[in-house]
């Protein structure tokens, strides 16, 4: 969660849903085929499987999957599969109340492992996302691994990413990826990498009874030269990079009446000028601190993650 005194976006800013579709038919028309509903909380927003269902009626989407927090699955999960959802991620960085109340400043863990018991039987290969962090959660790897095991869900777990700043980072709390396999190869003996051809975030590997898990190694190894993701904000800004300190606003010419040609025009420009490198910059940076102070967060929440789905 970010600062509790955080400045959110004005609701007038934000994208109806006509202008989701009118810019996603944009995207589509150049080739993009996955989409991605993610955060902040997309489940608050209003009739959502609505916009879901408007979406998997493309037939140019061939992949639409949505990450959530879990908080509101349980009420939402039949209503998403009906309207045509393919995938969904839940985020849960530990099975703990404590530690959850302090991570998200809400207990709402109840809620969370209920809605991920809903949500499992209808959404084969669910997947769950843990960030791992030192002296947070790195103790409940082996928990984590069979509470996804036993409900059929695939668990990633991400390296602790210096996006935002909000999140107090620091290197000495990041776990990576290659103490995360030893760590579980001393309880489950040594995963083996899975070959595939993806240009998904996640590495996967096959522990020894067959049970696949994955990880995000962004902070030690870097992926920017494969990544071909994009971010839309609710309020339309349009992110090339996670760490991308601007962003193209494609919600003001949208208003201001351009055509599907002209929103054609300023994304492929975009896209075709594209030299993001911010995992790699951040890795050969010498004194890596933290990315944006606080106080500069609270004056711009287009820095933060949560308004560009980090």
């Amino acid at each position: 969660m970010p600062e509790a005194d955080y400045v959110w976006l004005p609701r007038e800013d934000i994208l109806h849903f006509e202008e989701i579709e009118q810019l996603i038919e944009v995207f589509t028309s150049l080739g993009v085929d996955k989409v991605r509903l993610t955060g902040g909380e997309p489940l608050l927003r209003r009739d959502l499987p609505d916009l879901v269902a408007r979406l998997a009626g493309r037939t140019a989407i061939r992949d639409l999957a949505l990450t959530t927090n879990g908080v509101l699955l349980g009420t939402h999960a039949a209503a998403l599969r009906d309207a045509g959802l393919h995938r969904l991620t839940v985020s849960l960085d530990t099975l703990r109340r404590d530690r959850f109340q302090s991570l998200t400043r809400f207990d709402e863990l109840d809620r969370v492992l209920q809605g991920i018991d809903v949500a499992t039987p209808i959404f084969p290969g669910l997947k769950l996302d843990t960030v791992v962090m030192r002296g947070v959660n790195d103790d409940e790897l082996i928990d984590l691994m069979e509470f996804a095991r036993a409900r059929g869900a695939e668990i990633r777990f991400i390296e602790y990413m210096d996006v935002g700043g909000a999140t107090h980072w620091s290197m000495s709390r990041v776990v990576p990826r290659a103490e995360i396999l030893e760590r579980l190869a001393e309880h489950y003996g040594p995963a083996t990498g899975v070959v595939e051809a993806s240009s998904a975030p996640a590495d996967r590997y096959r522990l020894p009874d067959g049970t696949v898990f994955g990880i995000i190694s962004s902070t030690t190894e870097p992926f920017c030269s494969d990544c071909d993701r994009s971010r839309l904000t609710a309020d339309g800004l349009w992110y090339l990079c996670l760490y991308a300190a601007r962003g193209t606003d494609l919600r003001g010419p949208l208003r201001a009446g351009a055509s599907a040609e002209d929103l054609a025009g300023i994304i492929r420009a975009g896209w075709a000028a594209r030299a993001d490198r911010g995992a790699e910059h951040r890795l050969s940076t010498r004194d890596r601190s933290q990315l944006i102070p606080v106080d500069t967060l609270r004056r711009d929440p287009h820095l933060e993650m949560h308004t560009r789905g980090g």
